[in-house]
């Protein structure tokens, strides 16, 4: 089985979505072999999306190349801390390739349609207050749900540690950490 493990936090070692998006890694290795590929979307960042009219040029070939790890990858692990009510912008830039009508999904007469079947996607987040599940303002943890429901993925679970901006954000990391072998003896 085939995993990704994305991070797009830009707070390097101090951040908790690395930090337990690492811990979710090596859970989910318990469960049986995986070949895992890694991609730092801050380190690595990807440029914005731009629609490439020539498919020979370099943007395009990495694009494809985005699009074909994506159709080949079974699981995925999502590191996507919430920025100013959203997800950071390195992440965005990654799902804007992966987002292509005929292959991720399709338009019919009854609106979109996802092409994408068989995948689980399990959403590192990280929040500077507590908000919980029922925040309006949601465009983070709702907006990455959405994202793969549309392209089809059923399979999408979030991992959240919350109050990163208060004084118990040590306590709050360690209690999701402390939950992941649950979480995943549960939905394996």
């Amino acid at each position: 089985m085939k995993l990704l493990h994305l991070d797009s936090s830009a707070l390097g070692e101090y951040s908790a979505t690395r930090e337990i998006g690492h811990a979710v890694v090596q859970e989910l290795k318990k469960h049986g072999p995986l070949e895992v590929t890694y991609r730092d979307l801050h380190a690595d960042p990807l440029p914005h999306f731009a629609k490439h009219f020539d498919n020979l040029n370099a943007e395009a070939q990495v694009d494809e190349r985005i699009l074909q790890q994506f159709e080949e990858t079974d699981v995925f692990v999502l590191g996507a801390p919430m920025y100013n009510l959203s997800i950071p912008t390195t992440l965005k830039a990654w799902i804007d390739r992966i987002l292509i009508a005929g292959r991720t999904f399709r338009y019919t007469e009854n609106g979109p349609q996802g092409l994408v079947s068989g995948k689980k996607v399990i959403i590192v987040s990280a929040r500077g207050s507590a908000y919980g599940d029922q925040f309006p303002m949601d465009h983070q943890e709702s907006y990455l749900k959405d994202i793969f429901n549309f392209l089809g993925v059923q399979d999408v679970f979030v991992v959240r540690a919350e109050g990163m901006a208060f004084p118990t954000r040590s306590q709050s990391i360690s209690q999701t950490m402390n939950g992941i072998p649950e979480m995943f003896a549960v939905s394996a």
